[in-house]
């Protein structure tokens, strides 16, 4: 067995282990450790080179923008407990119930703002599940309609700033998290009208399948309306505009005065601001959120660990040459490569979270996109629009999972007048899972969709650089003091003695 093919081997193992169903994190660094003590044995690498592994692992995980991660997560928990979902949900409901599809475009517009405030899917889901399924199949909407409009909703955190997708993305792709946030706007609100563009030709097609809501079914209506829509509307969109406008993350912004983790420390406070105005801020609510903010941070950071002892050995073997050279060389040039990649990233999302591809994959990704000249910003953003179909397409989609279970409890409960069966969770995701394909789609086609909402690159052309010396004398005693003069009377300040 010879070095150049122990790489192939060690990502064959890779996806192997990850089929397993056993713990990545711990899985990684098995492997990691023992393909590192095979290549110590065939004498590919000294045992010093192991020795690097703390450090390694140290110096990742010092990383100051990780930090952002726990206040972004505690800001999410926070907020979906609040109450905020569920004001947005009945006030959007009655304004757009009575239009064909009006439930629907409820849902998709509370699924956008909410995935800017809270960034967790599973709470979006929940949450919007509880409240619009039964009203949903109260009015005639057809389930695989419903439960594929929810899903997909709350899939929508994923790449709405402020992701906790964008931020892993940006730190392994190093760059500024700002800019990653204002090149997911564009794409975001292309998400928003795909969904809704669904929706309207649906209600064209199949009236029967999204109908209205009777007027009279409304208890608000007028002002009484409008004020419990701007209620639920205003202050997320000060807090949005607090933190995303401090760290430069939204478009006209060039400016940040705080840093990734700063601005997640705020998001924080605010998320209890808002807590507190719909009366709902207890210590129940508090631990809760503290206790799953835990739970995340622990599971990002082993995986991190894990993911690091892998990518020493792996590229102590040549492993990134080995991917680099498989991947410059796809017919297609850049449109190839990220035709490939971005296949390669759907199907692992079968098996594996955004955080298991971003800590795992991209590392080896990054660099080939990097060296082809691909704008990384969009590179990143792409894939973030590719992941967030992990928690949609089956069988393994976690979105479904939490559909499928919060659907039994509503039916158990008397909620729902019929069960909710997994063919029509399933099937009702296919469609929306097309979307987001085709969105992915745009994305590569028109890289524009990203790059319009980012600063202008100030570009140097190297070749047109000219450095141009004085032509005068020094000699020239009406014009100058002769230089030996100059240093006499005029020694420099940082010199220990004038040059002779």
């Amino acid at each position: 067995m010879s070095m150049e093919n122990f790489a192939p081997l060690m990502f064959a193992g890779l996806i192997v282990i990850m089929l397993i169903g056993f713990p990545v994190a711990f899985s990684l660094s098995a492997l990691g450790l023992l393909c590192g003590f095979v290549a110590i044995e065939m004498g590919w690498f000294s045992p010093a080179f192991m020795a690097n592994l703390p450090l390694n692992v140290f110096g990742i995980l010092s990383n100051d923008l990780l930090l952002a991660i726990p206040f972004f997560t505690l800001m999410g928990a926070i907020l979906e407990k609040c109450g905020l979902a569920e004001d947005m949900l009945d006030s959007m409901g009655q304004l757009f119930g009575p239009v064909r599809g009006g439930l629907g475009y409820s849902v998709i517009i509370v699924g956008f703002i909410l995935g800017a405030v809270t960034g967790t899917v599973a709470g979006q889901v929940i949450a919007m599940a509880m409240i619009s399924l039964p009203v949903m199949m109260r009015y005639g909407y057809n389930m695989r309609y419903s439960t594929g409009v929810l899903a997909a909703s709350g899939t929508i955190t994923q790449l709405v700033p402020p992701s906790l997708v964008l931020v892993v993305l940006a730190d392994q792709l190093g760059r500024s998290v700002g800019d990653m946030y204002k090149g997911a706007w564009g794409p975001s609100i292309l998400q928003v009208l795909l969904f809704a563009l669904y929706t309207f030709l649906l209600s064209r097609v199949r009236p029967d399948f999204v109908p209205g809501v009777p007027k009279e079914a409304r208890t608000l209506s007028g002002p009484a309306l409008v004020i419990k829509c701007l209620r639920g509307i205003i202050p997320s969109f000060v807090l949005i505009f607090a933190v995303l406008g401090s760290m430069g993350g939204l478009p006209g912004i060039n400016t940040a005065i705080c840093t990734p983790t700063e601005a997640g420390a705020m998001g924080a406070v605010g998320a209890f601001v808002l807590a507190g105005m719909h009366g709902r801020l207890k210590w129940e609510l508090v631990k809760g959120a503290m206790a799953g903010t835990m739970r995340i941070t622990a599971m990002v950071v082993f995986i991190l660990i894990g993911s690091r002892v892998f990518s020493l050995v792996f590229q102590g073997v040549e492993g990134g040459k080995w991917i680099e050279h498989m991947l410059t060389s796809l017919p297609g040039g850049q449109v190839g490569f990220l035709i490939a990649v971005n296949v390669f990233i759907f199907f692992l999302a079968f098996f594996l979270d955004f955080f298991e591809i971003a800590f795992i994959i991209l590392p080896f990704l990054g660099p080939v996109a990097d060296k082809m000249g691909i704008n990384m910003i969009w590179f990143g953003v792409m894939l973030c629009v590719n992941m967030q179909t992990s928690f949609m397409h089956p069988p393994f989609g976690f979105a479904l999972f939490y559909l499928r279970g919060i659907a039994d409890t509503l039916h158990k409960g008397g909620a729902l007048p019929r069960k909710v069966e997994s063919s029509d969770i399933y099937l009702g995701s296919i469609p929306w899972v097309l979307l987001q394909l085709l969105l992915v789609g745009i994305v590569i086609a028109f890289p524009q969709t990203v790059t319009a909402f980012l600063d202008e690159e100030v570009k140097i052309d190297l070749d047109k650089v000219k450095i141009e010396a004085p032509t005068e004398s020094y000699g020239d005693k009406d014009k100058n003091a002769n230089l030996d003069e100059l240093f006499k009377t005029q020694p420099p300040a940082d010199a220990g003695s004038a040059p002779k």
